[in-house]
């Protein structure tokens, strides 16, 4: 387990667990976009969260504050590649702060965090999609100087 420290509060960061999933779905859950996308049958996540867990590419992660409350969470995955010189690359997906927790620098502190996690474990470039209505979204990820370098598409399988 990692403490980020912001100010007079701190902030635990660690591996997700499975007893954790109904919290984390929950979190997911508040927002926007995917207040409809999640479900309320936790059977699916469950078995997501034990594929996530069970490959080592893969890193869930539960960030709670200093009343143990579930603030944060974001999964990270290291992608081996063979484009840019055979670089590793770090996945960032499923960012969530809790609406009450943000602007208090908590999200930048965890990309912080997740920068140096991704160059610990050998990753060279660090890439992350956002939804295209996002645009707060956009902003917080332009102050933290990631460049909007690629277009993406999605096909529902």
């Amino acid at each position: 387990m990692h403490t980020l420290e912001l100010g007079d509060r701190s902030f635990s960061v660690s591996r997700a667990t499975a007893s954790e999933v109904p919290e984390l779905v929950a979190l997911l859950a508040d927002d926007v976009l995917d207040q409809e996308r999640e479900g309320a049958d936790l059977a699916p996540y469950e078995r997501a969260f034990a594929r996530i867990d069970g490959d080592e590419n893969q890193l869930l992660v539960a960030v709670r504050d200093d009343a143990a409350v579930l603030v944060a969470t974001m999964q990270l995955t290291l992608v081996p590649s063979l484009s840019r010189g055979g670089a590793t690359r770090l996945q960032i997906e499923a960012v969530r702060v809790a609406t009450a927790t943000r602007g208090n620098g908590l999200g930048t502190a965890l990309f912080d965090w997740a920068h140096r996690w991704g160059r610990e474990n050998g990753a060279r470039l660090a890439q992350l999609t956002t939804d295209a209505a996002r645009t707060d979204a956009h902003r917080f990820y332009d102050r933290l100087d990631y460049l909007p370098s690629h277009v993406g598409y999605k096909l529902p399988l």
